[in-house]
């Protein structure tokens, strides 16, 4: 497992109050496999908080993914819709917690937002005063 995995895992319910913006209550299985070997996460989604344990229970969702692919995720370098949609990972159940749950992930790197691209190519440039000489 990579440390990337492990750092996300732990940093998860101090982020939580900032990202999960409405009402939300479930139970998510994550197993990630790697070399023949499945590690286990089990998270806990209710109104704005998360709990993180490497239990092994019934989940409201379970997802199913390789070691490197979640490691991608949480870095960035992966989108999980769009690994969801190539069935490189599964989601079983609650589909809406994946969706809730993916917004944990961190856009990739260099990512900007485009409104504020876009202002930055409509924005005129500064008006300079005029001292009222001709010049």
């Amino acid at each position: 497992m990579g440390e990337a995995t492990e750092q996300f895992f732990a940093s998860l319910p101090a982020r939580a109050p900032d990202i999960v913006r409405g009402p939300i209550d479930g139970t998510i299985q994550i197993n990630l496999s790697a070399g023949g070997r499945t590690e286990h996460w089990y998270v806990v989604l209710r109104d704005r908080e998360i709990r993180v344990s490497r239990e092994q229970r019934p989940a409201d969702a379970v997802w199913e993914s390789s070691a490197d692919l979640f490691d991608l995720l949480v870095t960035g370098n992966a989108q999980g819709v769009a690994a969801m949609l190539r069935n490189d990972t599964t989601i079983s159940g609650n589909v809406l917690l994946f969706l809730v749950f993916r917004t944990f992930f961190p856009a990739p790197p260099g990512t900007r937002d485009p409104r504020t691209v876009v202002r930055e190519r409509h924005t005129p440039p500064p008006i300079r005063p005029q001292s009222g000489r001709p010049e």
